[in-house]
């Protein structure tokens, strides 16, 4: 980094990603900061300038030595440690005077800890403490040391699984029902991951539960046709209740309303020709695949599919995962958050593959929409209608 670069991050003021220090503060508070950055985007530190003013009073060269050898020494004691670079940069407008910028990934192994196990992230350009449990389980995932779907589900039993389902959904796979294969329905059931410790896992639940929604109420999807454009209005054509049931049921109901509610074209020269529907089946399809199987299930919140005159809106509960972005996934860049969910869903649903859907879609419809609300914590995908002529 050079001075005119180190004057262009000074002059965009301390944020989510650039932390100012004038003199050296508390060992605790820079570890609560390098933990935080670590936990989120990354960012930097810059030590030798002023926290309000953004003045650059800048470091000696001893006190930038001792700086650099202390902050190696707090991430080395950070759980994990944090592996970060330091350099040195010439204050721009003072002779003799030195700024330790301070570089800090984005980590891989989150989530992160202070000495005395605490774990923060950024939130603007403040810190902020977790304590909630579903929080730091979100950090877990995010470095894919734990995956929601397959967590055990409190209050569920062998008892909640449909075997017709099941069974069913074995043979398929399998080319033989379990009995041929000469395991009982529990041995089967133990032998896909969905039935661990005597409990379902939430894949096992959401796929092969006999009412899934009894025991996790939130994982449903959310459905409304508007009047208009603009979802504040309390005009609409139709707002059944909630969609419920298994991820394959919710698909099956899920694109039940938009046939429903969505125009149909006359293709043929007959008036009793089908016709066809005026968006893509196909990309309508991907799309609520992705939405259901890639979701973030940590998040206690409902997908919503939402139905205006110009355009379709999947809101997906949580941002992308491993610094994914809405740009690349165009290009058919899979990671994977919910493993059994994928895995299911190459048997259960009309699944074309590892991060091909997105892609496809977009192939069948190019002007979709895809938007990473990471303050928001949700994917957003808007797929414009056809203007009515």
């Amino acid at each position: 980094m050079n001075a005119p670069e180190l004057l262009d991050l000074i002059s965009t003021g301390e944020t989510s990603k650039v932390q100012f220090k004038q003199a050296w503060p508390h060992r605790d508070s820079v570890a609560q900061e390098i933990v935080a950055m670590s936990n989120s985007l990354g960012g930097h530190i810059l030590l030798g300038i002023k926290d309000i003013t953004g003045e650059v009073p800048g470091l000696s060269a001893e006190q930038a030595e001792s700086c650099d050898k202390i902050v190696s020494e707090i991430a080395d004691n950070l759980k994990p440690p944090v592996y970060l670079t330091t350099e040195v940069v010439k204050a721009p407008d003072g002779i003799g005077k030195n700024v330790l910028v301070v570089h800090i990934q984005e980590g891989v192994n989150k989530p992160y800890k202070t000495a005395k196990g605490e774990i923060y992230v950024k939130q603007g350009s403040n810190k902020r403490l977790l304590t909630d449990n579903a929080e730091i389980m979100r950090l877990f995932q995010n470095s894919a040391n734990l995956s929601a779907d397959e967590m055990e589900v409190y209050e569920t039993s062998v008892d909640d699984v449909d075997e017709k389902l099941f069974a069913a959904y074995f043979k398929k796979e399998f080319g033989k029902t379990f009995e041929e294969r000469d395991l009982t329905f529990e041995q089967a059931l133990k032998a896909k991951r969905i039935l661990r410790n005597n409990r379902l896992t939430l894949a096992g639940l959401l796929f092969f539960g006999k009412e899934p929604q009894t025991v996790k109420p939130a994982f449903t999807i959310k459905v409304v046709s508007y009047f208009g454009t603009n979802s504040a209005g309390n005009q609409y054509r139709s707002k059944p209740k909630d969609l419920a049931g298994t991820i394959p049921q919710l698909f099956e109901k899920a694109l039940d309303f938009l046939m429903s509610n969505l125009n149909w074209l006359q293709t043929g020269n007959s008036f009793n020709s089908q016709g066809k529907v005026e968006i893509s089946r196909i990309a309508l399809e991907e799309l609520l695949q992705n939405a259901l199987v890639h979701r973030d299930y940590f998040k206690n919140s409902p997908i919503r599919l939402l139905i205006f005159d110009d355009r379709i809106e999947i809101i997906s509960p949580g941002k992308l995962p491993n610094g994914l972005t809405a740009e690349n996934i165009k290009y058919g860049n899979p990671v994977i958050r919910n493993n059994r969910l994928v895995s299911f869903s190459t048997h259960a649903l009309p699944f074309s593959g590892l991060g091909s859907g997105v892609k496809r879609a977009i192939e069948e419809e190019p002007r979709i929409e895809l938007i990473n609300d990471v303050e928001g914590e949700q994917f957003i995908v808007k797929i414009p209608r056809p203007k009515k002529k």
